[in-house]
């Protein structure tokens, strides 16, 4: 059969329509880049915050509209995992809603779509399995996902009833796929989990990350090596010590700090507080000057005061993150933060959303002002148009941070890497050209 496969969300959830495109690609399906060519169209959602469930079931009711052509519909992600009962009787013009663990089962699932049904269960395993994956045509730029599911507690987040506990993927398999990317002409190795700084402790009761890095770094082919969702406090020495040493370790660190006024922070039961993360900052920048911190912050969540809110701007001000986002509090059911008392005004978060990202705008132009001068390596990522190209320096990770737009002479293509003087900057882009 013929399989579309529309994907919402995180790196994460791309990541496993990748996995479920190779696993139904190894049974003799066809995965095709338009729904009105399919057979099956399946929706991978996200259902994190009420934006992204919402956006998911737009999509899905944008899907459905094909299935007067005779074609069927499943969903899949984490709003299938969580709402599945739900969904199957608010939405009947879906035929299957798969869960999270349930991708190893799509081949036999889509050959009886006959009645509808839901096939969502909770994941046993301790260890998250290789599995087969589908890449893109120029894989370039390519996750590995080293873990799944998440032990952390955090008030906000539903995401461990959604994923489970945290289990590591055996490096041997992460190695292996490694290898597999470079020979398919990978650069970018990106690293993703819920937390990638846990990585191995679960499996070999030790945090592995800096290990496993060093021997990433001795594959052929692979030039960047970028770290995606750090938590601060599991940021060791051995860690810092290898990315300063490593040349192919981008000198980029995503860490999702969420607040920096300890009362919030407890509120959210974060093991972190405002001096931990100030430690964690210092020891970074001491040993990598360059290094270019992504961090993501809520506002709004219960009890908020405005004293906090000012705590967090002063925060920000003084450490001068080089990219941040920033999202209002989500109010989730089966939360712990979802049942406290003194939820703050949408309107309330919205200023104080917009007062965050106003004052972002100018450390991120302060930042990208210092580059001016500067020549930078490049990955290239698509054509302008003629003569003009856009892509993307080892401090950006793809789709969420700044871009560079610069001329060549050449006729380049996606995932070429090139020197680029820096001549003029922008809030989130610079400007340039080869040299």
């Amino acid at each position: 059969m013929r399989i579309y496969i529309e994907t919402l969300g995180c790196p994460k959830n791309f990541n496993d329509s990748q996995v479920a495109a190779g696993i139904l690609e190894n049974e003799n399906h066809i995965i095709v880049n338009e729904p009105e060519d399919a057979d099956i169209i399946m929706v991978n959602t996200c259902g994190f915050i009420n934006d992204a469930k919402t956006e998911s079931i737009e999509k899905i009711l944008e899907m459905a509209e094909y299935k007067a052509d005779g074609k069927k519909l499943v969903v899949s992600g984490c709003l299938s995992q969580r709402y599945a009962d739900d969904l199957y009787k608010e939405m009947p013009e879906v035929d299957l809603f798969v869960g999270v663990n349930e991708y190893e089962k799509l081949p036999e699932l889509f050959s009886s779509l006959s009645t509808r049904a839901v096939v969502c269960s909770n994941c046993v395993s301790d260890v998250l399995e290789s599995q087969a994956r589908k890449l893109s045509e120029n894989p370039y730029t390519a996750t590995i996902k080293i873990a799944e599911g998440c032990n952390n507690i955090c008030a906000y987040c539903i995401i461990p009833k959604i994923r489970g506990k945290y289990r590591s993927k055996r490096e041997e398999d992460i190695l292996n796929e490694a290898e597999q990317l470079a020979a398919a002409g990978c650069k970018e190795l990106i690293l993703i989990a819920q937390d990638v700084t846990y990585y191995g402790k679960d499996l070999y009761g030790e945090l592995r990350l800096a290990k496993l890095l060093k021997k990433l770094c001795k594959i052929d082919g692979i030039k960047w090596i970028r770290l995606m969702y750090c938590y601060e406090d599991r940021i060791t020495d051995e860690l810092i010590k290898v990315m300063a040493e490593e040349e192919k370790i981008c000198n980029y660190l995503d860490i999702p700090i969420q607040h920096g006024s300890d009362s919030v922070l407890r509120a959210m039961n974060r093991r972190s507080t405002a001096a931990s993360i100030t430690d964690t900052l210092k020891r970074l920048r001491t040993a990598i000057p360059d290094i270019h911190i992504r961090t993501t912050l809520i506002v709004g969540f219960p009890g908020e005061t405005e004293e906090d809110y000012e705590t967090l701007v002063e925060f920000i001000e003084k450490e001068k993150f080089e990219r941040l986002g920033v999202f209002s509090y989500s109010q989730e059911e089966n939360t712990p933060a979802g049942e406290m008392e003194n939820q703050v005004d949408e309107e309330i978060k919205a200023e104080r959303l917009d007062g965050i990202m106003r004052r972002q705008i100018e450390i991120s132009l302060e930042s990208n002002q210092a580059k001016v001068g500067k020549t930078l390596e490049v990955l290239v990522e698509e054509m302008e148009e003629e003569g003009s190209f856009i892509g993307r320096t080892r401090y950006d990770a793809p789709e969420i941070d700044n871009a560079v737009i610069f001329t060549s002479s050449r006729n380049l293509l996606p995932g070429d890497m090139v020197k680029v003087l820096i001549q003029d900057a922008f809030d989130y882009d610079l400007v340039g050209t080869e040299v």
